[in-house]
This record gives C-alpha cells, sequence and structure tokens, in this order.
C-alpha cells in the first residue's frame, strides 16, 4: 500500500484468535502509531505488538501506517475486504436508487465497481490515480473489452469516487474513451422476410415482427403490457425506455394480426410476452436466443442480433423517404450527429407513418 521501503522494513500484520499481531523492526514512529489504537499491547518474547480484532481493525492499521508496506495475513484481507466490499455495494446500490437510475444501469453499476474492487482488493480509499489508471489498462489490454464496457466502466468508478467517497480528485483526470465510429448492422428487406418466416412458434413471431415494424430495444419488447397496445391509433406506448423516457412508436397493420394471433392463442393477462416465472416478463436473454437460432435456421450468415432489427427498422424507413426527425423521435433518441435539438412529433404525425413492415407483402401473416 503505497511506497516499499524494503522487506527489512516491511510491517507485518497477521489475525491470532480474537486479535491481531503487528510485527516490524524497530521504529519509534511505528510504536507510536500503533499506541494510538485503543486495548494495543506489547509481547516481547515474540517482539510484536497485538491490538483487538474487531470491524474496521484492519482499516484502522493500514490507515495509521498509510504509505508504509504492509503485509496482511490472507485470511485477515478476504474477511475484511468482504465485509468492506458488501458496504461499498449497499451504500451505491442506495445512492444509484436515490438518484432514480435504471434498474439496468444500476446492475452494470454494480458489476463494474465489484470488479473494481476485487481487483485490488484494498479499501479503495487507499487507493490513486495509479491505480484506477491500471485498472482501466487492465480491462483494455487483457481483458480486450468493447468500447461500451470500457465507457461504462469509467462511469461506474467516477460514480464510486465522485459520489460515494468524495474523492473526485481521484478521477478527475481519467479520460473517457473516443467513441467508436462503427457503422450500425443493418439487413436488407429481403432478410427480414426470412428471418420471419423462418419462425414457427406465434409467440416468437409476434415479439420478432414488433421489434422491427416498431424499432424496439429488446428490454423494452419483453416490457410490454396489454395496455400498452392502442390498436385503434395503432400506436405502442414504451414506458421508462432509455434515460426513462416514455414514447409512442408504430403499431404495424402486419404486426398487429400476428399479435392478435398469439393473444388468441395465449391469452397473456399483464405482461404481453409472460415469462417462465410467475408474474414475470420475458427475458432478454431468451429473445436473443430466439433471435440466434432463427438467424441460423434461415441460412443467415451475417451476425444479426436484436438491435441489428432496430437498426434495419430505421434505415429502412429513411430509404423510404421517412424524415430523420420522425425516425429519432421513434426510436427514442435524445439527440444525433444531425440533429442536436430533440423534436417531439404529434401522435397524430406519428399514426400517418407506416412501417416497413407493412409494405412488405410476402411473410406478412394471415
Amino acid at each position: 500500500c503505497g511506497s516499499s521501503h524494503g522487506r527489512e522494513e516491511m510491517i507485518e500484520v497477521i489475525k491470532d484468535g480474537g486479535r491481531i499481531n503487528i510485527s516490524f523492526p524497530y521504529n519509534p514512529d511505528y510504536i507510536a502509531k500503533i499506541k494510538t489504537i485503543e486495548g494495543y499491547r506489547w509481547y516481547p518474547e515474540g517482539r510484536y505488538w497485538s491490538v483487538p480484532y474487531s470491524d474496521g481493525s484492519v482499516e484502522r492499521i493500514l490507515s495509521i501506517f498509510s504509505g508504509e508496506e504492509v503485509e496482511i495475513d490472507p485470511f485477515l484481507q478476504s474477511a475484511e475486504f468482504k465485509k468492506k466490499r458488501e458496504g461499498i455495494l449497499s451504500n451505491v446500490e442506495k445512492e444509484l436508487k436515490l438518484r432514480g437510475y435504471s434498474q439496468k444501469t444500476r446492475k452494470a453499476y454494480l458489476h463494474h465497481i465489484g470488479k473494481f474492487l476485487c481487483y485490488f482488493m484494498k479499501d479503495p480509499v487507499l487507493l490513486d490515480e495509479s491505480h484506477i489508471k491500471e485498472y482501466v489498462l487492465y480491462l483494455i489490454d487483457e481483458k480486450r473489452v468493447s468500447w461500451s464496457y470500457h465507457n461504462q466502466a469509467v462511469s461506474a468508478l467516477k460514480f464510486l469516487y465522485d459520489e460515494i467517497l468524495n474523492e473526485h480528485r481521484v478521477v478527475s483526470g481519467l479520460p473517457r474513451p473516443r467513441k467508436e465510429n462503427k457503422l450500425p448492422v443493418v439487413i436488407s428487406k429481403e432478410d427480414v422476410i426470412l428471418l420471419l418466416e423462418a419462425v414457427s412458434n406465434i409467440k416468437h413471431r409476434a415479439i420478432m415482427m414488433l421489434v422491427y415494424s416498431a424499432g424496439l430495444r429488446v428490454s423494452e419488447v419483453v416490457r410490454l403490457k396489454i395496455e400498452d397496445i392502442d390498436e385503434n391509433r395503432r400506436l405502442i406506448r414504451i414506458r421508462e425506455g432509455k434515460g426513462r423516457k416514455d414514447r409512442y412508436t408504430l403499431l404495424s397493420d402486419v404486426a398487429l394480426v400476428a399479435l392478435r394471433e398469439y393473444w388468441q392463442a395465449c391469452r397473456p393477462k399483464d405482461w404481453i410476452f409472460p415469462g417462465s416465472k410467475p408474474n414475470s416478463h420475458i427475458t432478454t436473454r431468451t429473445v436473443e436466443k430466439i433471435l440466434e437460432a432463427t438467424r441460423k435456421k434461415a441460412g443467415i450468415h451475417e451476425h444479426v442480433t436484436v438491435h441489428t432489427l432496430r437498426h434495419s427498422f430505421a434505415t429502412h424507413l429513411l430509404e423510404g423517404g421517412t424524415d430523420l426527425r420522425y425516425i429519432q423521435e421513434l426510436l427514442g433518441h435524445k439527440s444525433s450527429k444531425t440533429t442536436e435539438i430533440y423534436t417531439h412529433v404529434s401522435n397524430k404525425d406519428i399514426s400517418k407513418i407506416k412501417s416497413p413492415l407493412d409494405t412488405i407483402r410476402k411473410g406478412g401473416g394471415k
């Protein structure tokens, strides 16, 4: 923990029953620090000091010997670290909830912070900017994480140090990765037809049709409820999409036929697409597996994800002449490279837009 002065000045910390033994070569400064801990004792026969073991005792020892080389008993390290880690993650989760972060973001931040804490196995207050950069470089060089993972890890660490530990200086110089300029993967209308024709399960077919015809995120399609479908106005209400924003998007005539067929057969009561557990919706992972199996069955070799269908929806609309401002609204984007100001579109305008699925005759349902 800090600068190294050589093995001869090593401070050893070992658990011994209900106490912690601390040994080091004679050093008046070290002795003075030990005597600040209540209940200390000196054992001349073993030439070590001893202090009571309790919650936070290891942190106290590390604090008074900050900047010195301390070797901690693995048992003590793991026990104290586990308590500290659980406490930090609990505080992080509470703060994220108070600030209104979505469940998905809370889960991601807790994942990143938990991984970071396990990497060093130390109280994060004892770490500095060099440690943070070391960890981020580890993610880049060894784990070879994606841009989005890298960026989210930086956001989580900034939240930890800025909002929980009040140590802004530690992350003030931490750079964010330059945004990637990758083009979205888009499939043709012909491939969309192949995908839809390869789906035999009516529930799976309804899911895929809604994703493509309305440009939904996978997290949005799984959370659809009966009352979110407005048949009269041909609209779908998306509740708390990305950024916790509500919006309306298209309800395709063709997708509605598939949705009615599914509803008549399965009669869902709350979630349109219920999961295997009671009172729960289908999981995003299940939808991803459905699409992957369908892609293989359809003989499509490109890597296709649920988000690919969303990108294809937007691209096909744009190619069909739909104004970019409307597409931005339908997708729920706050801004785009070509549009900096978010433009609201009335429900009347949205309802006039024809979904690209409705222009496809083959594989369009009954």
